[in-house]
């Protein structure tokens, strides 16, 4: 079976031995992995690590937490980073209103110009969401236009209504380790409501493991055979089916990936 990690962190200082993972993920049959940047700063060292590793691509974007040292010539050198041959998409930009401190209409003004970018580019966007269902859901709406290139939301923990009037708009969407935990209700209920045609395995390594690497720091994108076969069992299909799906639907959204 062939296995993809559509969304992790492989720069900074979790990863000393990138090398050596790279040959375990191999082993592991994840061949390939997108790494994502969240600010530009990282969208560098990220493009650097997938000029390295054959299966490795990455996306180029700021993460609405990370916007203190941002600055509007910032996504002048995002687009130059986008245009990488190994760029798969826009991302991850989107909305977090976790944090005490949130600067919500700076937020929503990255996102919306990220969307822009990404259409003039012809590149789909990784979505970050968090305390925000609404004001991200509103905004896709009011900039539909700009999807055409498609769009996942990763990690998704909005409800399962939700979900399912973003896949009506051609969404697609990421789950990771948590999911594969018997209280995770709600992305549970999420992965076996949708459209397998609709789900990808992610990581966000090195965050998330799954149960069986419950307490591990940190994870890795060795994580996605579990994570896939949640999704089989979920479904009430076979593992290597459901890989074939995900695989599929990965190459679909992320046109790069076929070069």
């Amino acid at each position: 079976m062939k296995f993809i990690d559509v969304h992790c962190h492989l720069d900074g200082r979790h990863f000393d031995d990138l090398d050596g993972l790279f040959k375990r993920l191999e082993e592991a049959g994840v061949e390939k992995v997108i790494t994502c940047g969240v600010d530009l700063p990282t969208s560098i060292a990220v493009k650097e690590i997938a000029e390295r590793y054959q299966g490795c691509y990455f996306t180029a974007g700021f993460h609405p937490t990370e916007l203190k040292e941002y600055r509007e010539a910032d996504l002048e050198k995002i687009a130059e980073l986008a245009m990488h041959e190994k760029c798969v998409a826009i991302g991850e930009i989107g909305l977090d209103y976790h944090y005490p401190d949130t600067d919500k209409p700076l937020q929503k003004e990255v996102f919306e110009k990220q969307l822009r970018l990404a259409y003039e580019l012809k590149l789909p966007v990784e979505i970050h969401s968090r305390n925000s269902a609404e004001d991200m859901y509103d905004i896709l709406r009011a900039n539909k236009e700009l999807l055409k290139y498609g769009f996942l939301l990763h990690c998704y923990s909005h409800s399962v209504d939700l979900a399912v009037e973003l896949q009506k708009s051609g969404a697609y969407f990421s789950f990771g380790g948590t999911s594969t935990y018997s209280g995770s209700k709600k992305a549970r209920r999420a992965i076996a409501t949708l459209g397998l045609d609709r789900l990808l395995t992610e990581t966000d390594s090195p965050y998330m493991p799954p149960v069986s690497k419950a307490g591990l720091f940190p994870n890795t994108p060795e994580s996605i055979p579990e994570i896939l076969q949640n999704f089989a069992d979920l479904h009430g299909v076979n593992g290597e089916y459901c890989a074939e799906k995900v695989w599929q639907n990965a190459h679909t959204l992320f046109k790069k990936l076929n070069k």
